[in-house]
């Protein structure tokens, strides 16, 4: 009984730890014109999706960054320029 008690707690804290994890994940912001080429998180401008940026700082481009992030990164906007 003390192993299920167990098994049923550690099952608890693993779930609140991946909640938590979740809550963690949607604090973040759309941070365009810094993105290196490449390895940017999605678009607004003439490519589909992740990773298909061709220059670095593309300004349609973004990556996400915790909130408040992006307004302390050089060249960071939160909205798409050009």
């Amino acid at each position: 009984m003390k192993n299920a008690v167990f098994v049923a707690s550690a099952l608890a804290v693993a779930l609140s730890m991946t909640g938590m994890k979740f809550a963690q994940a949607q604090e973040t912001e759309q941070c365009f014109g810094v993105a290196k080429a490449g390895k940017n998180d999605c678009k607004a401008g003439s490519h589909d999706c992740a990773g298909k940026s061709t220059v670095d700082a593309d300004p349609q481009s973004f990556v996400l960054v915790p909130v408040g992030t992006c307004e302390k990164i050089a060249g960071g906007s939160m909205k798409p320029q050009g």
